[in-house]
């Protein structure tokens, strides 16, 4: 009996240069994507981040007034770390953003102001590979962007952002869901895997928290793991996956 072909990413297109990556918590890029962000740095591509959140619901001892800023800190130390200088925070509140219109004119604003071609964000559906739950901020955030990406070049969606200044743009030619169980094409994480864990390092509050394990051990373990993984589908290097939807 033969053995299952494995079925193969692509590479991620290449002929761009700004990136806007939007999500909903610190942390959800540097469990998603951040090797690959770094390779992207590293080629002189601009990349920049948006959090729906400061995640100032994600830890349990921690009152979310303390928790807040103390999560910003270390989204801002860790974005650093793989060559992200800009980080903004829609202050929707954590663990209750709700999927509508308010949510889709904060991103479409965004990706107005930063006029990128390639936008990123985490998976929209509701479960992990069909086996475990996703949360409903991801849910919610992962597909207003995908809206927000046409919403954005639509002048009569949101008219009140282009009298606030921020013109239409509807130069987005895809959107990458990281952490899809469906996906599609994939980055080299080599280069840029041990900045990654560096980066995932930079949420030793929301780790410690997490887990008892050692928080080096914790990151170096996981992610690498992940990018092992995705590598069999993609030439046997390490990799970073990602689901493109084209526009």
């Amino acid at each position: 009996m033969t053995e299952p072909t494995i079925s193969q990413l692509q590479p991620m297109p290449d002929d761009w240069q700004r990136a806007l990556a939007v999500v909903a918590h610190p942390d959800d890029l540097e469990y998603g994507c951040a090797a690959a962000i770094a390779a992207w740095t590293d080629a002189g591509r601009e990349v920049s981040y948006v959090l729906a959140t400061r995640g100032e619901a994600g830890i349990d001892t921690l009152d979310p007034a303390r928790c807040g800023p103390l999560r910003e800190r270390e989204q801002r130390a860790s974005a650093a770390v793989v060559g992200v200088s800009e980080v903004a925070f829609l202050d929707h509140a954590d663990g209750v953003i709700e999927y509508g219109p308010a949510l889709r004119r904060d991103i479409a604003a965004a990706i107005r102001r930063h006029r990128p071609e390639l936008v990123i964000t985490l998976n929209h559906r509701d479960t992990w590979g069909g086996t475990a739950w996703n949360t409903p901020d991801h849910v919610a955030v992962g597909r207003a962007t995908l809206d927000a990406a046409g919403d954005a070049g639509n002048r009569w969606i949101f008219p009140e952002l282009t009298e606030q200044g921020l013109q239409p743009w509807d130069g987005v030619r895809w959107v990458a869901v990281a952490g899809s169980a469906s996906p599609t094409h994939a980055v080299d994480a080599t280069p840029g895997l041990e900045r990654a864990v560096r980066s995932l390092l930079e949420h030793r509050t929301y780790i410690e928290a997490l887990t008892d394990e050692d928080p080096e051990t914790y990151a170096r373990t996981l992610l690498t793991g992940f990018a092992e993984e995705t590598g069999k589908r993609f030439g046997n290097r390490p990799a970073v996956a990602f689901e493109v939807f084209p526009r």
